[in-house]
């Protein structure tokens, strides 16, 4: 029986980006936008307050709850790419926050999830219907504040990714639990759910810089490809990583019923035997102790974990060959840094 490694990012040593620590990479970015992440989540408090006091106490949960912040950080970095002098650029990155954060206090919900970042989510603590409710705030509190900030293109780029999103999560809702799903299938779920706003974050950096059209475009390009990246090796730590370092439990998406690349890959290369197995477990729910670690050893006997790496290898590169018409600068490193770091991390 083949043992599992204990991190994606050991699966990743062999591989052309190196593993890189989270919090190393995170100092080096906060050392080039700490002003600006600082103003960003000044914004943030400052937003989050309501005459309804569970509002600010909930949204505080789970946006100081330790998040990596790479999607508001996204956008700081694009502008001050751009040398971008202004203020709107930390505005902009709170609403990006808050709508990543609305989507999480829904999806959490919905998967009726317990752990979140290596703590209780908020629907474990006050139930789920505070949690929806709240969520729903901060996409109205996003939009109050981008009708504020008064850009018409701005507000056009986060009403269409908020509804290519919520698009996403039904897609997902439909292609759960069925083994017949493509790995095509599977990488519009991650586009629509998780790289749309990823995309978004980093075009608002082009636009309130006053950038062109194609810069625009190829920094979505960049945001869209590091966001596929970034989901996929989230899919891939679920059946790689041990719970104190993903921050959940390792087997959440086994025990839902999501039907992930790893799984994907597995099940298109197995036996008759192995697919009763993952019909049982994922189409029937139907679940046995002992079923998670034989699942784990399943993906890597069949070579699914390495597989789902080099798709994520490959998106990452994708990401960032489309920085490649910007001129060398801090930043643009920096964005460079985050392709290498969303396939090397471990949580």
């Amino acid at each position: 029986m083949s043992s599992a490694p204990t991190s994606a990012a050991s699966v990743v040593a062999a591989a052309p980006t190196a593993a890189l620590d989270t919090a190393s990479v995170l100092k080096q970015l906060h050392a080039l936008i700490g002003d600006d992440l600082i103003a960003t989540n000044r914004i943030i408090v400052e937003q989050l307050n309501a005459q309804v006091e569970l509002i600010p106490t909930l949204g505080s949960h789970l946006i100081n709850s330790g998040g990596k912040r790479l999607r508001p950080i996204l956008t700081l970095l694009t502008a001050r790419m751009f040398g971008y002098q202004g203020s709107g650029h930390a505005l902009l990155a709170a609403v990006v926050e808050f709508i990543h954060t609305a989507t999480l206090l829904h999806d959490d919900v919905v998967d009726k999830s317990e752990r979140r970042r290596g703590k209780l989510t908020a629907n474990a603590i006050w139930g789920s219907k505070a949690p929806v409710l709240v969520g729903d705030f901060l996409f109205s509190r996003s939009f109050q504040m981008l009708v504020a900030y008064g850009d018409l293109k701005v507000l056009q780029i986060m009403a269409d990714a908020c509804a290519v999103i919520s698009e996403g999560e039904v897609l997902q809702l439909v292609v759960s639990n069925d083994l017949a799903t493509s790995e095509e299938q599977y990488l519009q779920v991650v586009s629509r759910k998780t790289a749309t706003l990823f995309a978004a974050a980093a075009r608002l950096g082009a636009v309130v810089s006053g950038r062109s059209a194609e810069e625009e475009l190829a920094l979505g390009n960049y945001g869209e490809y590091l966001g596929r990246a970034f989901q996929v090796i989230d899919d891939a730590l679920d059946y790689a990583s041990s719970n104190e370092t993903l921050g959940k439990s390792v087997g959440d998406d086994f025990q839902e019923g999501k039907i992930t690349l790893p799984v994907i890959h597995a099940y298109l290369h197995a036996n008759e035997e192995e697919r009763r197995f993952w019909s049982q477990c994922l189409e029937e729910k139907n679940y046995h102790e002992g079923d998670l670690q034989r699942a784990i050893q399943l993906i890597h006997e069949r070579g699914s974990l390495a597989y789902t790496m080099a798709v994520a290898e490959r998106l990452a590169q994708q990401a960032k060959e489309a920085l490649h018409p910007f001129p060398p600068s801090q930043e643009k490193e920096a964005l460079l840094l985050l392709a290498d770091f969303s396939v090397s991390r471990s949580f």
